[in-house]
């Protein structure tokens, strides 16, 4: 007897194969859609705005891999560089001048970096950055904010974050406690809840860890002048500051959040946009820290699928796509503004309360009265409304996440076609909500 999906609906052909052979059917827990009580997707091919399931259905869509997609799926000119590449060799497991070349165009779009590191995963990026931060101020503690997501190396998921919330998970059987002790956790958007975390571990905390813009509790914007605290509070205690940028990197703008906000941190963590939908992360920060990492110093990172030289060909190309489109960021910022004022009008005139939070090309639909400024209020969101919004959508063609935690995402190849489509079936799943 095949195993049930766990969302328990009649699973489809390849959902019934695949529940036997990988726990929930998928190989990593969101896909599963339990969250919006559906059976989820099998994609076969994603191309443009567009994903199209194993049985055929194309679907708008605005989860982009949950990221990577800024440019949309499968540029022409990504998908060529990868080819190329592929061509010279899958793997070398050797330094290349294509990586010293991604190096060498990627410091300089990240304010404050004279070095970089070139990982696989920003699970990996983020785990790495902590590493390194503990051993240049010899203090264990870092502090994170709740419902934030950094990874999930043991001592990161102190925070939780949408991956968690989204399956109802308190805690991580596995994690140790000794893995969580030195993972002291604020409140996103308060200051005060920062000082509190440093003022229970006097000089003990290494480094602070940040999505500049939440972006794993759904869409959260950094408040006026949280960042710029969060850089003062780091330099007088003598901790570091490190930005997660995995979601923000490239995808604010050209230089990422800390450029789109001008706070420049100690350490930046990078992935999803930065390889273009290939498995790409990268660690970058100053000449004193970055030469701490072995083999020059003695914090130890290694990997063999480091560099990979099919990621590095992506990334290349994805930068040269975003240098050739100086005007990418405004029209995203434009398509952004369509979505955003007509699905708050959409909503408005069916009487359903909804906040729609966008920060250039990240945004997320909450179904509440309320501004949404931390986990505390994320948590509080109407989930039952957004997975009735979501099956509703999902019947006319429009790909939302399968959550109501995680952000959504505009690329490049996003138009006023896919805007009017969403919005069309946004007015018929906002009747269903307000029935």
């Amino acid at each position: 007897m095949s195993a049930a999906h766990p969302c328990g609906a009649a699973p489809a052909s390849w959902l019934e194969r695949a529940v036997s052979v990988a726990p929930g059917g998928v190989h990593s827990p969101v896909r599963a859609f339990l969250a919006v009580g559906a059976v989820p997707l099998s994609i076969r091919s994603a191309a443009g705005a567009r994903v199209t399931d194993s049985e055929g259905r194309t679907f708008v869509d605005w989860v982009g891999a949950w990221g990577p997609a800024l440019l949309g799926h499968a540029p022409a000119e990504v998908v060529e560089a990868v080819e190329r590449a592929a061509r010279s060799g899958l793997l070398f497991g050797f330094a290349s001048p294509a990586e010293l070349e991604l190096a060498e165009r990627l410091i300089p779009r990240i304010p404050g970096a004279e070095m970089v590191r070139l990982l696989v995963s920003g699970t990996e990026a983020a785990m790495t950055a902590v590493r390194l931060a503990r051993a240049a101020t010899a203090r264990p503690a870092i502090v994170q904010f709740a419902g934030g997501y950094h990874g999930h190396a043991d001592g990161l998921l102190a925070s939780g974050g949408s991956g968690i919330a989204t399956l109802g998970l308190s805690a991580t059987p596995g994690v140790t406690a000794g893995a969580l002790a030195n993972s002291l956790i604020a409140r996103y958007n308060d200051l005060a809840s920062v000082e509190e975390a440093f003022a229970s571990r006097p000089g003990g905390v290494a480094a602070v860890i940040v999505e500049p813009v939440a972006g794993n509790m759904g869409c959260i914007p950094s408040a006026p002048g949280f960042l710029e605290g969060l850089r003062e509070i780091t330099r007088r205690h003598g901790a570091l500051l490190i930005f997660d940028e995995v979601i923000t990197g490239l995808r604010l703008s050209p230089r990422g959040a800390a450029g789109h906000f001008g706070v420049t941190p100690d350490l930046t963590v990078m992935g999803k946009a930065l390889g273009g939908g290939m498995p790409l992360a990268a660690l970058a920060g100053p000449r004193d820290l970055m030469s701490r990492l072995a083999p020059v110093g003695p914090v130890y990172q290694a990997g063999t699928y480091a560099a990979h030289p099919l990621s590095v060909a992506a990334a290349l190309a994805t930068l040269s796509a975003l240098d050739a489109r100086p005007d990418l960021y405004d029209r995203l910022e434009r398509t952004g503004e369509r979505l955003e004022r007509g699905l708050a009008e959409i909503a408005r005139a069916a009487g359903v309360p909804i906040r729609v939070q966008r920060v250039g090309s990240m945004w997320t639909a909450f179904f509440t009265d309320q501004p949404v400024r931390s986990w505390d209020e994320a948590r509080t969101v109407n989930r039952e409304a957004y997975a009735t919004f979501f099956r509703a959508l999902l019947a006319r063609g429009v790909l939302m996440p399968p959550s109501a935690l995680e952000a959504a995402f505009i690329s490049a190849a996003h138009g006023e076609i896919e805007v009017e489509i969403t919005l069309q079936a946004a007015r018929a799943a906002m009747q269903e909500l307000s029935r």
